[in-house]
Formats: structure tokens, sequence, C-alpha cells
């Protein structure tokens, strides 16, 4: 996946026809926000999609808390939907700029057409 924000590879839910084409996304991750463990405050106050050694992507952005055991992340105007592991990250960090590290095989991404 190449985009303004940056380039990962994750899980492709579309069709083998269009591969290489652009498309408008949407995000599933598998993976929980653990706060102290793979989220944690952001470097960069600016939107991000990176893949690091190991396997893993970290997305940056702005958290939003749901207040029903859920969050979600928002990166260039796309909101990513997560569950919050236990303990929950305190309410203060509700609209922060934050980074999540989730490993590469919970990512997939579902083409869609406007």
């Amino acid at each position: 996946m190449r985009s303004e924000v940056g380039a990962a590879a994750a899980f492709w839910c579309g069709g083998s026809t269009g591969v290489g084409r652009e498309h408008h996304v949407e995000w599933t991750v598998e993976e929980d926000v653990a706060w102290g463990g793979n989220t944690r405050p952001a470097t960069s106050f600016s939107p991000g999609v990176d893949e690091e050694e190991g396997g893993r992507i970290v997305f940056r952005g702005r958290l939003g808390l749901t207040g029903d055991g859920g969050a979600t992340l928002e990166v260039v105007g796309t909101r990513i939907l997560f569950d919050l592991a236990d303990p929950p990250p305190s309410a203060a960090v509700d609209g922060t700029w934050v980074e999540i590290s989730v490993e590469r095989n919970s990512v997939s991404l579902w083409p869609f057409l406007l």
C-alpha cells in the first residue's frame, strides 16, 4: 500500500484485478491498543503509515477514545477502529498524537467505491 503519508505491505482483501491501481480502502487491524505496549505518544505530529523491521506497521495519528472500550485513530481523514486492551489508557490521551505499532499480519485492506 502506498499513500500520501507512507507505505506498508498489508493483506489485500480485494480482487486480484485491482492490484496496482488506485483505491479507497478501509483498514482492519486485529490487534488491540495497549498503552505503554504497542501504543505510545507520537514523536512527530504528522500522520503516517510506515513499515518497521520485524514485520510491524506503525500508524501515526490522533487517538480518539470512544467510551465503549474502543478507540479510533485518525490518519488523514480516515478513521481506523481499534479495541482497547486492559488497562485502558487515561482519558487524558484522548485527542493526542500517538503511534500504534502492530504486526503486519494483523492488518487488512478492504477496497471500496465512493
